[in-house]
């Protein structure tokens, strides 16, 4: 069988990408002057843009992004979304008006951007953000997306002087080598892409999240929308809940994306898009977009393919791609909720990156799974060993062993009672790998 067109290009795509990986070793290197001469390099896309609604945070980005577009969708409009990182194909962070490039198209734009750089330095995620602004540029829509890659201030997106609005998701621990170690440095790393003049929406936080959040946007004057402030949510017994900003109510259906946590998401992207006033916007396109939502990668349950035919009857196999604290946390919690509707024992499948907190990580489950598989990540450097891991799980108190991959993992656990109830969950690239498994 000859190789297909896609997978040309995809290697192609993986060759360009590991040459742009060489322009500057460092993975990060918190500067906007390397973006900032690229793009005046490009003729300054990111300044041509349809609005832009700018995202920050820890945990919920992703979907916060998912259900902005699927309502600004249903509204009406189109949409392009730059997020990151991708679960399968490198091009799924790039959405241009309604549609993920294709490979063949990432590929033209990589190789223009490279002939247009020069060799100078520059990182992988800096180069690439600037290729999602040549296209956003280059394709009309109605609304851009755009997600930060790690903090803000210095974040390779945080470029547009004029955004729409700005959104803040959850604030918490993670990479605290490159943020800082405590949660109000983190914020104000978040805080950074706040704009005078420019509305901020912000996610339910920590108090002293919360308290540099606000200060940094009154430092600038950024109108502040914060939830359980200048609007509520208040979960109703459907699922869904009422969304009230002074005058406006509108009732919520449950969102498209399982666990009580996405109806904070949910309901912030609705402050956002009540605000912000885009044409088509009424309470029915806002519930229709909810209820439509999805994101691989977060509480996403596989049905079909190999893996799940691994499992006996009655078994459930679930993916989400949680690798810190906080998403360990309103994951546990949403594990718990399904514990409610079906009982099943809870096993964890996890790979995990070295920098990441394991203990932290696995200590909300420690009252919900019965075991913990650790597997390696494949032809990656930066993988926690496995060993590490089984011996944080043991740690703390779950029965923990180690295995070759998400499979064997499988195997392992039918060898118990049944029925089971299996998570794979610790990194993007573990879900990514166990989607391309089951494909």
């Amino acid at each position: 069988m000859g190789t297909s067109v896609t997978d040309a290009d995809e290697s192609a795509i993986a060759a360009i990408l590991a040459r742009f990986v060489r322009y500057h070793p460092d993975r990060i290197d918190l500067s906007l002057d390397r973006m900032h001469r690229l793009l005046s390099d490009l003729e300054n896309p990111q300044n041509t843009l349809p609005p832009v609604i700018h995202i920050a945070g820890t945990n919920g980005k992703g979907s916060t992004t998912a259900f902005l577009d699927s309502a600004l969708t249903a509204a009406g409009l189109r949409v392009s979304a730059y997020t990151s990182p991708h679960l399968v194909r490198f091009a799924e962070r790039y959405k241009i008006a309604g549609e993920i490039m294709s490979d063949a198209a990432l590929r033209t734009l990589f190789e223009e951007i490279e002939d247009r750089n020069a060799g100078k330095p520059i990182t992988e995620f800096e180069i690439t953000t600037a290729a999602s602004f040549l296209a956003m540029a280059r394709t009309p829509a109605d609304v851009v997306l755009l997600e930060t890659g790690l903090g803000g201030q210095f974040d390779a997106t945080n470029v547009v002087t004029k955004p729409a609005a700005t959104i803040i998701t959850p604030v918490g621990y993670d990479h605290m080598g490159f943020l800082g170690d405590t949660l109000a440095a983190i914020a104000g790393e978040k805080a950074a892409i706040q704009k005078p003049g420019v509305p901020s929406f912000v996610a339910p936080q920590a108090p002293e999240a919360a308290a540099v959040i606000s200060a940094f946007a009154d430092d600038i004057g950024a109108p502040l929308y914060r939830a359980g402030h200048e609007w509520q949510l208040t979960a109703t017994p459907n699922g869904g809940g009422r969304y009230t900003r002074g005058e406006t109510i509108w009732n919520l259906p449950e969102p498209g994306l399982p666990g009580r946590h996405q109806l904070d998401n949910a309901a912030l992207a609705t402050a956002c898009l009540d605000v912000c006033g885009f044409p088509g916007i009424t309470q029915e396109t806002i519930q229709a977009g909810l209820a439509r939502a999805r994101w691989p990668g977060r509480m996403q349950r596989l049905t079909s393919g190999p893996l799940p035919a691994i499992l006996p009857d009655g078994a459930e196999l679930w993916l989400d791609a949680a690798h810190n604290p906080m998403g360990a946390t309103v994951l546990a919690e949403a594990f718990g909720s399904l514990e409610t509707q079906a009982e099943r024992p809870l096993h964890l499948v996890v790979a995990m990156l070295d920098d990441k907190d394991i203990a932290g990580f696995l200590a909300p489950f420690a009252a919900r799974a019965i075991s913990m598989t650790a597997v390696p990540l494949d032809d990656e450097p930066r993988a926690m060993p496995v060993r590490e891991m089984v011996a944080a799980a043991e740690d703390a108190g779950l029965a923990a062993k180690p295995a070759g991959s998400v499979a064997d993992a499988l195997t392992q656990i039918t060898q118990g009672p049944m029925p089971v109830r299996v998570l794979v969950t610790g990194s993007h690239l573990l879900v990514g790998a166990t989607l391309r498994a089951n494909n």
